[in-house]
């Protein structure tokens, strides 16, 4: 059964670009042109992943991903925003929102259909053979896709978990943010280094007893990032 998207804009012609994109590429697609559209078919439709622009009429992007965020219901559909606002501060503030990714109008609507593809690659789960990662308090269980601290299960976004992933099950290594995202995203892309942090602020909120000391995932300045042991430096 093909993978179904929702593409929200409220310029058509946009729809009608990024609908027959995604469609050649294989996906049933899904149309809305304002936010209470956009909610009405996630609620009723559920679909894989929803291509979201941030300035809408009546709700705007950043409230449909927070709604969508809040829904215990829909916690997992993998959100990537589309919007011509380039401040760093509206992306920051979507991914901590908790978007998986975000790109930039104009865009090439064969790289919607990537970043799609590599978003919904990791939504589906493939990677490693299923397996347990356990470093300290913190569990990740690829079989089921669920993270754990101290037996309580933490609720991740797609994005959030493929880079916890990377980290656990290579506990110690120094990422640069470009590592990061080409071995849990699955692309590159230079534009998306800074975005990184906001995974990782999201992640530290959600995995550290005390994200303002993290003892898991810790920055390597110079470099980037890396996980060990709690307690360990």
């Amino acid at each position: 059964m093909a993978q179904r998207i929702l593409v929200v804009d409220d310029d058509k012609e946009i729809v009608r670009l990024v609908r027959a994109y995604l469609e050649q590429a294989g996906y049933r697609v899904f149309v809305a042109y304002d936010g209470e559209m956009a909610l009405h078919t996630i609620r009723t439709e559920r679909p894989d992943l929803v291509v979201l622009d941030l300035m809408l009429p009546g709700r705007d992007g950043w409230d449909i991903t927070r709604i969508v965020r809040a829904d215990p219901t829909l916690p997992d559909i993998p959100i990537i925003m589309l919007t011509a606002r380039v401040e760093d501060t509206d992306r920051i503030i979507g991914l901590e929102l908790g978007a998986d990714d975000y790109i930039t109008k104009p865009f090439n609507p064969r790289e919607v259909v990537a970043r799609a593809r590599a978003v919904l690659r990791r939504t589906a789960g493939e990677f490693a053979p299923p397996q347990i990662v356990q470093i300290g308090r913190l569990l990740l269980d690829l079989d089921r896709h669920e993270v754990q601290m101290d037996g309580r299960p933490v609720e991740l976004t797609p994005t959030e978990f493929e880079l916890l992933r990377v980290l656990m099950q290579n506990a110690g290594h120094a990422f640069t943010r470009s590592e990061l995202i080409e071995k849990g995203l699955g692309y590159t892309y230079e534009g998306l280094e800074r975005t990184v942090d906001s995974h990782v602020k999201n992640l530290r909120r959600k995995i550290e007893p005390d994200p303002k000391k993290p003892s898991y995932v810790q920055t390597v300045y110079g470099v980037g990032y890396r996980l060990v042991g709690e307690g360990k430096a």
